[in-house]
């Protein structure tokens, strides 16, 4: 299948200008290692990437070897940012219903992704898809371990919910057309709340 090369952004400048950076992971939960227990299947349970497992446990000195009863610091998403994230989901499901469409299936690696570039955009005070970390969505969501067949972007900023971004790429032509489109069938959502524009958001579509 043809991969998608048209990928779309949207831009709100909002009146108030803030800056600063929020880091993605918030909360933590602590983990006790059970027999058979990896760094990855740890990462599955918990919806959260293995490096960032790593990153926080610098007391574990090779991660390929950790053993029953020890302790691992899980680091967590902030519940507001899921809930925005899961909001913007539930409406581009809802936009596709009436159509016809079948819902996007929900996929937190993909959605990690798509967090990591809204991060990026305040970080490096940009607003592309071209990523001066990451390049290309393509590249990125590649890079990140996924595979697909098909893939696209939205980006916007400034928009302060998750329906006001939604509503906002449904007036764009292209961007509906990403959120419509039935070739894709998976969606990752990213949110974050900072930099000069204040809302960051990164919506990630693939078929596999």
């Amino acid at each position: 299948m043809k991969k998608i090369t048209k990928y779309l952004s949207l831009f709100l400048l909002t009146v108030t200008l803030v800056f600063g950076m929020k880091n993605i992971a918030s909360a933590q939960t602590i983990h006790t290692v059970q027999s058979g227990d990896t760094m990855w299947k740890i990462a599955v349970k918990y919806q959260v990437g293995v490096q960032e497992i790593i990153q926080a446990n610098k007391q574990i000195g090779n991660p390929n070897l950790i053993y029953p009863g020890q302790t691992v610091q899980i680091p967590s998403t902030a519940q507001a940012t899921i809930s925005m994230e899961s909001q913007v989901v539930q409406l581009v499901n809802e936009e596709r219903a009436k159509v016809g469409l079948t819902p996007l299936k929900e996929n937190w690696e993909l959605a990690r992704v798509a967090r990591f570039k809204s991060q990026d955009m305040i970080d490096h005070r940009y607003f592309s898809h071209q990523s001066p970390t990451y390049g290309t969505p393509f590249q990125m969501i590649k890079d990140f371990g996924l595979t697909y067949n098909a893939a696209g972007e939205n980006i916007a900023a400034g928009q302060t919910s998750a329906q006001a971004v939604v509503t906002a790429w449904m007036n764009s032509d292209g961007h509906r057309k990403n959120i419509l489109s039935s070739q894709f069938t998976e969606i990752g959502v990213g949110y974050v709340k900072g930099g000069s524009h204040g809302h960051y958001w990164t919506q990630m579509f693939i078929s596999k």
